[in-house]
């Protein structure tokens, strides 16, 4: 996979931890002195931002040698990356090229593992990640899920429309038939979902003609009641989407995905705890 951050969000991360040069290094006289660095992974992982860690050791002037691309499957003691330079320069990027790397294979790892329990009952199910993404780190979080083998459920507010009932509080009553027209002549190229807390409200939404249905928080039972409803629907037209969204996780997914649901909404990844990468740095 390409890398994602561009030169400058490089630099800014390097410039954060070492914004006036490293004290301990200067002070002992060493960073002259030739070196090298591997990083290998102390256990099981699903690699993410190998390519960005890797830009990052070679912005600070090393020569990086990448042996893993980010979305492979590492057993423990796997390496990951070897870089060559002078101290100064791998003792600079190496915590913050380790812990790029250990935070966002935590989120592929975990949604790895979301898409593995749920495909293994039903192969075509889809796995979607949310936006509730740490603010300003978007890119890296997109990256780790899609390494993972996962999608993204929506990147923000400008690309999809989802219609929550925050906003059915500002429509005044106004019949879903007519919210669904308006929306169609507004957006018309555009998958058309509305979130809904109750069977009766994703009736109502599946007959005023919404393509997709996000059950917020349903119980696999209640998602499978969900779906027997939504098929008797789709005799009256195509039957919409279902996507079960909120407290889905690596151990229920099953459970979603044999009640039916089409879609696993999940924010689980994002809180994921980091992969251990082990890091060896020795005079040569």
């Amino acid at each position: 996979m390409p890398r994602v951050a561009s030169r400058s969000e490089l630099e800014a991360l390097l410039d954060d931890d070492v914004p006036y040069g490293d004290l301990t290094t200067d002070a002992l006289g060493i960073g002259a002195m030739a070196g090298a660095m591997q990083f290998s992974a102390r256990d099981q992982m699903v690699l993410a931002l190998a390519e960005d860690a890797a830009a990052l050791i070679e912005l600070a002037g090393c020569r990086v040698e990448l042996t893993a691309p980010s979305g492979a499957r590492l057993e423990k003691g796997a390496a990951i990356l070897t870089a060559r330079g002078p101290a100064s320069a791998l003792l600079r990027s190496w915590k913050v090229a380790q812990t790029l790397i250990e935070i966002w294979s935590g989120v592929a790892t975990e949604a790895h593992a979301i898409v593995v329990a749920a495909q293994a009952v039903a192969p075509g199910i889809a796995v979607a990640c949310t936006r509730k993404n740490v603010p300003g780190v978007k890119r890296f979080a997109v990256a780790a899920v899609r390494a993972g083998g996962a999608a993204m459920h929506r990147l923000g507010l400008s690309e999809t429309v989802l219609v929550f009932p925050e906003h059915c509080a500002f429509l005044g009553g106004t019949p879903l038939t007519d919210v669904v027209a308006q929306l169609r002549r507004a957006a018309p190229e555009k998958r058309l979902v509305i979130e809904v807390a109750t069977l009766e409200q994703a009736v109502a939404g599946a007959v005023a003609g919404f393509d997709v249905i996000q059950a917020e928080k349903f119980s696999p039972d209640q998602i499978a009641a969900l779906v027997a409803r939504m098929n008797a629907v789709a005799a009256m037209g195509a039957r919409p989407i279902i996507a079960a969204a909120g407290g889905v996780n690596a151990a229920n997914a099953a459970d979603y995905a044999r009640a039916g649901a089409d879609v696993l909404v999940t924010s689980a990844p994002y809180v994921a705890r980091p992969r251990d990468v082990q890091v060896h740095i020795a005079p040569v």
